[in-house]
């Protein structure tokens, strides 16, 4: 198989608003500096040690047929303490969907939905910061 039939990475996440400059200001705050990225209904950062993407967009260009709200996958965005974020996501205005989980071997995940009715995951893996710790 080709590199050009593999998925190869995380290349980005998109989260819809419908009130796109309250949850852009809301995602400002969370991330800590203002999008790189930005037109009209759309703002993009990048974050993270690996540069990911989260795209936010106005809940007018979502997809017809798309569902708003909480939805069947769950994208965890790696943290070091997920207590603490999860903390700080509520205090934000987030609502809990699932506190945080001992997952077992390291793994701890929490997951919220945000004040625009996204699903937001935040977890520590251990695999995620071997990885980073070898890439020094």
């Amino acid at each position: 198989m080709t590199d050009t039939l593999k998925l190869r990475g995380l290349a980005n996440v998109s989260y819809w608003a419908a009130d796109w400059k309250a949850a852009k200001d809301w995602y400002g705050e969370l991330i800590g500096f203002e999008p790189y990225f930005l037109r009209d209904g759309y703002a993009e950062w990048r974050l993270g040690d690996d540069l990911d993407e989260l795209g936010l967009i106005d809940s007018r260009y979502r997809p017809a047929g798309m569902a708003s709200g909480p939805g069947g996958a769950v994208l965890y965005w790696h943290v070091d303490d997920v207590h603490g974020m999860f903390a700080r996501l509520l205090a934000m205005g987030a609502t809990e969907h699932e506190p945080p989980q001992d997952r077992g071997s390291g793994f701890v995940t929490a997951t919220v939905v945000d004040p625009f009715g996204n699903l937001l995951g935040v977890m520590y893996n251990p695999h995620y910061a071997e990885i980073q710790a070898a890439r020094g």
